[in-house]
């Protein structure tokens, strides 16, 4: 029996990314926010409980679901070390730029046998609904094709842009309980979305050594 390839893409579940919402094949629309996090050991007793009562609240009062994703993942130095490097390349005192080379050589060994783990906090807010669009055999019948697909394409547009403002408000609440609890957010735009996938279904990139210039 032959087996079939199918694409990568037929699995993605993601049509487009517009305006900052991952829309679905089925539809329905997914906003991202990054949130940061707050360190619970460095407060008293009463503020840790404080904290933790104040999410709970905000947790109950949500009349939507919500996914929240935690991205753990190995910190990239390299951007940091091609930093060094261009700065070592420019300076014209010898026993800075050795000083610079060897600080170079301890971060490398030193990331490179210690795993330092970085994290991103993201809450994704749904919405799904039905199309507020009509059926598109009716359209068919009572229009040209050329006219049928040109009000159906309007329509989706509306139907979208009534989907995003439920949404937006679904963001705003959740923008505000974090706010309540002491936490920053901001909601992802279409490049910052489309970078989280990335990496998302792209892990191993930002993996490897950094080869460094002998000087």
């Amino acid at each position: 029996m032959a087996l079939i390839a199918r694409a990568t893409q037929e699995f993605v579940p993601i049509k487009e990314v517009r305006d900052g919402i991952v829309v679905l094949k089925d539809g329905s629309l997914k906003a991202i926010v990054l949130a940061n996090s707050i360190n619970l050991s460095l407060k008293s007793e009463d503020e840790q409980k404080a904290t933790i009562y104040q999410f709970q609240s905000f947790l109950n009062t949500l009349d939507f679901p919500i996914q929240i994703v935690i991205q753990s993942k190995r910190l990239d130095i390299r951007p940091y070390l091609l930093l060094l490097e261009s700065r070592m390349k420019a300076q014209t005192e010898p026993l800075l730029k050795i000083q610079t080379k060897e600080y170079m050589e301890f971060i490398r060994n030193f990331t490179e046998t210690t795993n330092i783990m970085t994290k991103n906090f993201f809450i994704v807010v749904p919405y799904s609904a039905k199309s507020i669009g009509g059926e598109e055999d009716v359209i068919s019948r009572m229009f040209s094709k050329k006219r049928a697909k040109a009000l159906e394409q309007e329509e989706k547009l509306a139907d979208f842009e009534e989907k995003r403002s439920q949404l937006d408000q679904r963001v705003g609440v959740i923008e505000q309980g974090l706010a309540r609890c002491g936490i920053k957010s901001v909601e992802l735009g279409t490049e910052e979305v489309i970078e989280v996938f990335y990496k998302v279904f792209n892990p191993g990139e930002i993996e490897g050594k950094i080869n460094l210039e002998q000087r």
